[in-house]
């Protein structure tokens, strides 16, 4: 091989070398830094969940306005809300981005995605971004505050604003919670509100988390039978959530 061959040939493999590096110290960066530059840049009132919120009839402007900085959503590049999860001391762990039509409904011709996993197939040669999920508003967490917890981050971010004097987190979904999830909340009082449903599947299976919680913790975990309660046969069959019986009976 010949000497300019071999500056050449270093001098490429010393370029992927450092872009490796970079790659990795940005995604570092984007995890660790409480205030992520990557959650405010795409903070946003304008995505298809909160201009829906507001033509649903669900909050006012000014409280979308307010809930959206509460829970610091974002906007993707293609209108889509991103719910990030951020742990206590405000770093990321990832974020959701989802769609929804014009009643607040999701729109189930877009699957959700997560931020890290784009994340990861952005960069070029992979590198590894933790990515371990956390209920949706814990970073929202004190010390005296009664937590309610609620299956969607729709739900969650809207009775932030109808009933405040709780602090609403959101599991992602029935399967999302686990006992694991509900660590961190162990000095609090919490409430579940799962969705119903007409076999009360949902409520059980939360039931059954929040007795594993007490059991391995000692957490004040509770389960609200509210909507097994008072839901109707018809509401019970389209499985209706939390946010779902509160406008319906306010019609």
């Amino acid at each position: 091989m010949k000497p300019s061959e071999t500056t050449a040939f270093s001098f490429r493999r010393e370029l992927e070398r450092i872009k490796r590096q970079e790659a990795q110290r940005a995604a570092r960066e984007l995890i660790v830094h409480p205030q992520d530059e990557m959650v405010a840049f795409h903070q946003s009132c304008l995505s298809c969940f909160c201009q829906a919120c507001i033509t649903a009839g669900y909050l006012t402007a000014q409280q979308m306005e307010h809930a959206a900085g509460r829970y610091r959503l974002g906007m993707a590049r293609n209108g889509g809300v991103i719910f990030w999860q951020l742990n206590p001391l405000g770093k990321v762990c990832d974020g959701k981005v989802m769609y929804y039509r014009p009643d607040c409904h999701r729109d189930h011709s877009h699957n959700p995605t997560w931020v890290m996993s784009e994340l990861k197939r952005f960069y070029r040669p992979p590198v590894d971004i933790p990515s371990v999920h956390c209920l949706f508003g814990l970073h929202l967490l004190k010390d005296d505050a009664t937590i309610a917890v609620v299956e969607a981050e729709k739900t969650a971010v809207i009775l932030s604003e109808l009933y405040p004097q709780y602090v609403w987190m959101a599991a992602g979904g029935l399967n999302e919670l686990s006992a694991i999830k509900l660590f961190p909340l162990r000095n609090n009082q919490v409430v579940l509100f799962p969705d119903t449903d007409p076999d009360c599947k949902a409520y059980s299976l939360w039931y059954h988390v929040a007795q594993e919680a007490k059991r391995c913790y000692g957490a004040r975990v509770s389960v609200s039978s509210l909507l097994e309660r008072r839901a109707t046969a018809d509401q019970k069959a389209r499985k209706i959530d939390l946010i779902d019986f509160i406008f319906e009976q306010r019609r």
